[in-house]
This record gives structure tokens, C-alpha cells and sequence, in this order.
């Protein structure tokens, strides 16, 4: 079973539904008749692929070769496909291709290499440092060194077993006592806490409990890609999302080969653009997942003096040190230092060895005489310095890894000569690995790919798993893809970024919550507010937070605070289990691995009395007074993002009003239908009819056409015409309109023709339209040219 009839292969909308044993394939093909009267083209779905068991996520997978069974299998995507073409729809799936769960008992390939070492024909698959711990893989699942273990390491048949975990014994080596048994197998189990430092194989990010996977090899390519290339060929599926490609050796490489195994499917890839950055344009890709897009559509809203009001009042009153709070790049610098001698250590271990090698042996002679120390400096100086997450093989690496970069770096050493050493591995990264056959050509590959990667990783720990949480002034501003040291974008800026990515990338993705998000789109409209009264909001918190009750920290009151405040009236718990994480992830008096039970019942105690307390009614309270205000940014964000260049995806539950904090609060089960369906889920259902209906005004071969109002309320106006079919207005600041005294006569320049408006049927405008008639129903308008055959 595959499909009734052929749906659209190329999406102009998507929607995101996370599958998961709660919600699978059955589940999903219920909601398929609502989601296809939303307009939406095709079903987004979730990893598909068999996962660990019982994983709410499914981007731990264990066999490429088989679709999820806790999901239905592959009879029940089948299914899916089915019932999704019957309405129209498609389906575009995600795949992980940098990594696998460590999870030996339920995944097979790893199993293998476990058991059989280099020598198993999957030792290949895995990116796995052989020359390191005497060619031993090290598995960090032990909670305690292996001394304090022995009692639960018990030897059953040909299996090691500890508590739930199960890994195979060597060949010949199940009758041997339990210390030579263990120094006798291809792994060594040993405590948790060794894996920052010993790790020998490479993680996602800083998760052990992921392994990567070496796609670079063709032959692992089309092993882990086989399934997903058959459910490509037959119909099944139409696009993918490629998560995390920049944890790859070579994603230049690997999406070449993407696209020509996929034959050209409309295909996004999960970059992350830091500002300023642009897509490679080598790449055969429709675009990026839309984070780009997220941070435009939201500085839309933002107003960028009132932010800084707001950083200024936030340092009044928290007090946050410079470095650790108080200022954007001193605090991602000092997050970056912490990380790569913390989290990634083994990962700057690795890249030391790489570098101290290539030195010692190089037939370049300027390269030796190099201690370890310094090129270990070097490499540590010039990743904490990168603006990007990583160097591509298809870019100009000197762009990224700069000279100025250098300059700083050097500043780290006492003894120039020493600084040399920065000079050395700026070369070895910025300039061509050589000739083939040269003995230090292979090394020369692997540190440029090693710090590619490390970079990458680097910077997701860093900035938006530190950084984060550590600078909160503004928390709509710390964003997956955004920039809190410069929060806000102006118009003409947005315009331009929207004229770009219709001219370069008209089909990329576009996005404004996600499964990764911090919070989601309507909860960061509502702080966004904040920047447009931050002397209120600061005046507020001093009057409903007094030092005497039991503040841990300032940062962490001030944060507690713009949460509720974008929340919205909400369950306690949902509120402590996203400020237990951010203090946690910020790091600074507790964190994962080392936990501070006092610190952390000191947050608990004053989030009960505070933000979800007596003194929460207060915020309540203002909230409530700013709900106008809210509204405009909630409809203004979701239908510019809906109407702008790219394919719009639509996170599940997003197209009404939906308020979520970071996962697993933004995982939560959604109704389909909405029980209550609002004003949100009009505009999103009207936006995206209208994009189905007029499927050309959007697409590759649209057109993008700013629109400026005149008069004194002019720059509270964004509105863009599409293709000379459609029009969207929306309402910017508005309450810094508010204050102004209004539109006044302001007006709007429409282009020729009648235009009706879609969120209002029977209402029609024409030539110089008042903005103030515009938006007398709604701070938004959404029009169609009239008046066509």
C-alpha cells in the first residue's frame, strides 16, 4: 500500500507532528482529514526509523533498515501515506544521519563492533578513535569507578549485564575471572563521569548516549539510507529534513550525495545561520529548516532601544557579573571557554593529538618543534573566537577560522615564539590539505574535519545550551538562531532578508516554533512586549520581588518572572520544570552533573511564592493590561511568517494559540481538532487556503514586493505584496503606537486593482487604503486581488 493518488512532491506548507508510542502512525492518519482543511501540503513528520524503545523523540535510532514499530511499522506509514494522499497531502520525513543511540542491546551494528572490534565489517560505521584508551572503546554507564561496581556486573551466558544495560562478550572470554574478562573485551564499561575526559568516540554534542556515525563512507551511506531512499522511490515519502548535518566529516559531500540518491527531493537541512551568515550556495539543498526566518520574523516585534532599556534595568537589578550575565559576548566567550574544558574535552584532547602529530611528522619542517600545550592553546583560542558554527570544505575557511581571530589568540601567550604555535593551526585549517600521497595528507584531513566538528558542537553547548541561560534581559532574544546581544531588526532589513531568500532560496523552510524552541512563538510575542515598556516591567519587579523573600539569584528571579509573564496563567509544575533546566543549563550554582539540591529547593521555594504565587497575580495583572498589545504580536508574527517567502511549517498545535516552554513542556500531546478553535486558527486556516489556492503567488517563481505606508505612524506598518496577488499588512509596536496617539492618517500605497480582504469577507480596498481602516477589524489584514475570473 502506498498511495491513492500522487500528491504534491514539492510542499507549499508543511505541518510538524511528533510521533511518538503515545502518537503514532494511527494517530496521525485520524488528523489527516482536519490538517488537510487547514491547507497545509504535506505532513512533517518526526524520525520514523526504529528508536530506542519507548523514546518520545525518535532521533535515538538503533536500525535504518526498519520503519519504528512502536509507531506502527512500515505496513502503518504505508498507511498513512495512503490516507494522507485520499485528502491531498504528502509527507516529508526527518532523518538523522549523523548518529546513532549507544544503546548496544537494541542496536545491532554497534553490537557487532562491541564484540567483535576492528575487525567487524560495522567498525567502519562508527567514529570511533581506535588509536585512543589501547583500542578500546570506552562506555561511560557505570555510576561509580568500576571498583564500587563489581557487585552488579554479573556475567550471563555470552552477555556483561549492569543493571539494564547488556553488552556481548568477546569471543573465548566468558570463562575468564571478571578483571581479566573486562581487560580482555574490546570496550571498558567505566563511570559516567570519566566520559568528559576519556571519551574515544565522537558524540552528538556533548551526549554520550549518541554515537556518530561516519556517513562520509559510501558504504555506511547507503546502509543507513537505503530504507528512507526505498520509502523515496515508492512514494511513500516526498521530501526530508535533514537534522544536524554540521556534525558531519563532510556535509558538503554528504548532501551531494543526498541529492543525487534522492534524485532532487525537495529537501531542508537543520543549519543553523549565525547573522550574517548565508547558506553555501553549493549546496543542493531547497534551504535551511526556516531558524533563520524565526529570528527575522521576531526582531520584526522587538523593538531594539526599548531591549536595550530593558538590558539596562535587567543589570540594575540582577547585578549579573560582566562575563557570566552582564554582557553578551564576554558571557558566550567565558561559556565557550567552560565548555571546551568541560563537556568537550575529550573532543580538544582528540583534535590535540591530531594537531601534535601532524607537527612531529610533517615533512613541512616549519611545523615541528610545537609543544603540545601550546597547540592544544591554539586550537582551544581560535575555536572560542569562531561567529559561525563550523567551516565548510565548499567555503573560504580563512573566512571563517580570520587573521583578527589569530591576532586575539595570540594574545594568550607570554612568549612569541609560543604564539607561533596559533600561525600553525590557523595553516593547517585554512589552507589545502595537499597532495594525496603525501604522509601527513591524512592527517591534515582529519584536524580540519575534527575542528569543524568540534566547532559545531562547540557552539549549540556554548551559546544556546549556556549562554542562553546565563544573559536574560530579553528571553524572546534567546532563540535557537538568535542573536541577544543585538536583538530587533528593522524593516528595511526584514525586507531584505525576504527579497534574498526569494531570489536565492524561494523554497527553503521557514519556522517560528519547533520541537526545539525555548519557547514558543506566541509565548516570545508576549515578551517581546516588554521591549516596548521595559521601565514598567522593571518597576514591577521591584515591587513584587523583595530580597528578604528568599531570592537564590537575581538572573534567575528576573528570568522567573518574564517566564510567567510569557506563559501566561499555567501549572506550577510546567513552570519549575523549565527554571530548574535553564539554572541547570546556565550552570552557574548548579548543573546536571553536578547538582546543588539546596540552590535548586531554594528555586522551588521561591517560584512557589513568587512568579506562581500571590505576587504572580500581579504580573497576571499587567499582562492582562498589555493583552491588546500581545494579540498584535501573536497575529502579526504568525501571519508574516505564513505569507513571507520559503515554505511556512507549521508546528502541531501552533496554528491556534499555543504556549510552551523548552522540551518536553513544547511535547506535549495536542487535540485534533482544537477543542476551542480562536482567532489564530482563523488567520492560520485562511493564510494557509490562500497559499493552496494560489499556489504560484508564493512559490519558486513568485516575487516579493515591500510596501511602505506614508504618514506619522508609517514605520508601525510592515506590508509586503506577493506576486501582485496578495498583500499582508501587520501591525508592528503597537503599543508604542498606542502611546503616539494612534495612525492619524496614515496610510498604505496598495498596488493597483481591488483588493478583498480574506480575514473579513465582504470588506474591499483600494489605492491609498487609511492603515487605520486596515486594521479597525484586527492588527493584521490578509487581502487577495479581486475581482479575477
Amino acid at each position: 500500500m502506498t498511495s491513492a493518488r500522487p500528491g504534491p512532491q514539492v510542499p507549499t506548507a508543511t505541518y510538524r507532528l511528533q510521533l511518538q508510542p503515545a502518537f503514532p502512525f494511527t494517530a496521525a492518519a485520524a488528523a489527516v482529514p482536519y490538517l488537510a482543511s487547514l491547507g497545509v501540503s504535506h505532513l512533517h513528520l518526526s524520525p520514523v526509523l526504529e528508536a530506542v524503545p519507548g523514546s518520545a523523540h525518535g532521533y535515538d535510532v538503533v536500525d535504518h533498515t526498519r520503519v519504528r514499530e512502536e509507531l506502527g511499522g512500515e505496513d502503518g506509514l504505508r498507511a498513512l501515506a495512503y490516507t494522507a494522499r485520499e485528502y491531498g497531502l504528502g509527507l516529508v520525513a526527518d532523518i538523522v544521519p549523523n548518529h546513532m543511540a549507544m544503546s548496544p542491546r537494541h542496536n545491532h551494528a554497534l553490537w557487532e563492533v562491541l564484540r567483535e572490534g576492528t575487525g567487524s565489517p560495522y567498525a567502519r560505521w562508527f567514529d570511533i578513535d581506535w588509536q585512543a584508551q589501547g583500542g578500546r572503546v570506552l562506555l561511560p554507564v557505570l555510576g561509580g569507578p568500576v571498583g564500587a561496581e563489581l557487585e552488579h556486573l554479573r556475567v550471563d551466558g555470552d552477555v556483561l549485564r549492569y543493571h539494564g544495560h547488556a553488552f556481548p562478550l568477546r569471543p573465548g572470554t566468558a570463562h575468564l575471572p571478571l578483571p581479566q574478562l573486562l581487560d580482555a573485551q574490546w570496550y571498558r564499561p567505566v563511570w559516567w563521569r570519566l566520559a568528559r575526559t576519556e571519551l574515544n568516540y565522537r558524540r552528538f554534542f556533548s551526549i554520550s548516549e549518541l554515537i556518530g556515525l561516519r556517513v562520509e563512507d559510501p558504504e555506511v551511506f547507503d546502509a543507513t539510507h537505503a530504507k528512507i531512499l526505498q520509502l523515496l522511490a515508492e512514494g511513500v515519502l516526498d521530501g526530508l529534513r535533514v537534522d544536524h548535518p554540521d556534525g558531519l566529516a563532510d556535509p558538503d559531500g554528504y548532501l551531494a550525495r543526498l541529492h543525487e540518491a534522492t534524485g532532487g527531493r525537495w529537501t531542508v537541512v537543520e543549519k543553523i545561520l549565525a547573522d550574517g551568515e548565508h547558506l553555501p550556495a553549493a549546496w543542493p539543498v531547497a534551504g535551511t529548516t526556516g531558524y533563520d526566518a524565526l529570528r527575522h520574523v521576531d526582531g520584526l516585534f522587538t523593538d531594539r532601544t526599548g531591549a536595550y532599556g530593558l538590558l539596562g534595568r535587567y543589570r540594575a537589578f540582577a547585578a549579573p557579573q560582566t562575563d557570566r550575565g552582564g554582557n553578551w559576548e564576554a558571557t558566550a566567550r567565558r561559556a565557550a571557554y567552560k565548555v571546551l574544558t568541560h563537556e568537550l574535552a575529550t573532543e580538544t584532547d582528540r583534535l590535540t593529538r591530531v594537531a601534535t602529530r601532524l607537527c612531529a611528522t610533517s615533512p613541512d619542517l616549519s611545523l615541528r618543534d610545537r609543544a603540545p600545550w601550546a597547540l592544544r592553546t591554539a586550537v582551544e583560542e581560535l575555536l572560542v573566537r569562531l561567529r559561525v558554527y563550523r567551516p565548510y570544505a565548499s567555503g573560504d575557511a580563512a573566512a571563517v577560522v580570520t587573521e583578527e581571530a589569530a591576532e586575539e589568540a595570540r594574545l594568550a601567550f607570554v612568549v612569541p615564539e609560543e604564539a607561533e604555535a596559533v600561525g600553525i593551526v590557523r595553516r593547517l585549517l585554512v589552507e589545502p590539505p595537499g597532495d594525496p600521497s603525501a604522509p601527513d595528507h591524512a592527517d591534515r584531513v582529519e584536524f580540519r574535519t575534527r575542528f569543524a566538528q568540534t566547532a559545531s558542537a562547540l557552539r549549540a553547548k556554548s551559546v544556546e545550551d549556556t549562554a542562553f541561560y546565563r544573559f536574560v534581559p530579553l528571553l524572546s532574544a534567546t532563540e535557537v538562531g538568535g542573536d541577544p546581544g543585538s536583538p530587533g531588526v528593522s524593516p528595511e532589513d526584514f525586507h531584505a532578508y525576504c527579497a534574498r531568500v526569494q531570489r536565492d532560496w524561494p523554497l527553503t523552510g521557514t519556522v517560528v516554533t519547533t520541537h526545539d524552541t525555548k519557547r514558543s512563538a506566541d509565548v516570545r510575542a508576549a515578551l517581546a512586549v516588554l521591549t516596548e515598556c521595559p521601565d514598567r516591567w522593571a518597576e514591577l519587579l521591584a515591587e513584587v520581588t523583595r530580597a528578604e523573600e528568599g531570592v537564590p539569584d537575581g538572573q534567575l528571579a528576573w528570568a522567573a518572572w518574564q517566564t510567567v509573564f510569557g506563559l501566561g496563567p499555567a501549572e506550577e509544575e510546567r513552570v519549575r520544570e523549565a527554571l530548574l533546566k535553564h539554572v541547570r543549563e546556565a550552570g552557574m550554582y548548579t548543573s546536571w552533573t553536578e547538582q546543588e539540591p539546596p540552590y535548586e529547593e531554594a528555586v522551588t521555594a521561591f517560584l512557589a511564592a513568587g512568579p506562581c504565587g500571590p505576587p504572580g497575580e500581579r504580573v497576571a495583572a499587567f499582562r492582562k493590561a498589555l493583552e491588546p498589545h500581545v494579540r498584535a504580536n501573536v497575529l502579526g508574527t504568525a501571519l508574516v511568517h505564513l505569507t513571507m517567502p520559503g515554505v511556512p511549517d507549521v508546528y502541531q498545535g501552533t496554528e491556534g494559540e499555543y504556549r510552551a516552554l523548552v522540551d518536553p513542556d513544547n511535547r506535549r500531546p495536542v487535540a485534533f481538532p482544537p477543542e476551542g478553535p480562536g482567532e489564530k486558527d482563523a488567520l492560520t486556516a485562511a493564510a494557509l487556503r490562500l497559499r493552496a489556492r494560489r499556489p504560484g503567488a508564493f512559490g519558486a517563481g513568485a516575487s516579493y514586493e515591500p510596501l511602505a505606508a506614508e504618514g506619522p505612524a508609517a514605520g508601525h506598518c510592515l506590508a509586503f505584496a506577493r506576486s501582485g496577488e496578495v498583500v499582508t499588512a501587520v501591525t508592528r509596536l503597537s503599543l508604542r503606537l498606542a502611546e503616539a496617539g494612534g495612525w492619524g492618517d496614515t496610510r498604505l500605497a496598495l498596488p493597483p486593482g481591488r483588493w478583498a480582504d480574506v480575514l473579513a469577507p465582504g470588506r474591499e480596498f483600494t489605492g491609498h487604503a487609511r492603515v487605520a481602516d486596515l486594521f479597525d477589524r484586527s492588527p493584521v489584514v490578509l487581502l487577495e486581488r479581486a475581482g479575477e475570473d
